[in-house]
């Protein structure tokens, strides 16, 4: 997978783990991902969460004819991060024809639990 010129190579996303299963990504609290006060920003950990989501939903389809964009996310900001790095954990929990679901997690280097959020992939024909 080729993450040049991409929002990954710009938050410094990496992805440690992708099966049909789970996916894994870690992201840096640094200052290509905070807010102005020096805390992790929403939309950063919203953007990891649709990430391993996107990346995780592509063992589910027929990458020759079928792509999944997204369709919803939300996310339940649980506590602030200012350092190190933060980790997503994204599992599915509907895998339908046309929608597949994600529920996603994202920790922080001591494994505290920091966002959960839920993301809906739509798969379209290419």
């Amino acid at each position: 997978m080729d993450m040049k010129h991409t929002l990954l190579e710009a938050l410094g996303i990496e992805i440690t783990e992708s099966t049909a299963e789970r996916c894994v990504c870690i992201m840096p609290v640094d200052h290509r991902t905070v807010q102005p006060f020096g805390y992790l920003h929403g939309g950063a950990s919203a953007a990891l969460a649709e990430t391993a989501a996107s990346v995780g939903a592509q063992h589910l389809i027929d990458q020759e004819t079928q792509a999944c964009v997204g369709l919803e996310i939300n996310a339940n900001h649980l506590k602030a991060v200012n350092k190190g790095t933060v980790k997503a954990i994204a599992e599915p929990v509907h895998k339908g024809r046309t929608t597949i679901v994600y529920v996603i997690n994202i920790y922080d280097d001591e494994e505290r639990l920091i966002c959960i959020s839920r993301c809906t992939m739509a798969v379209i024909t290419k």
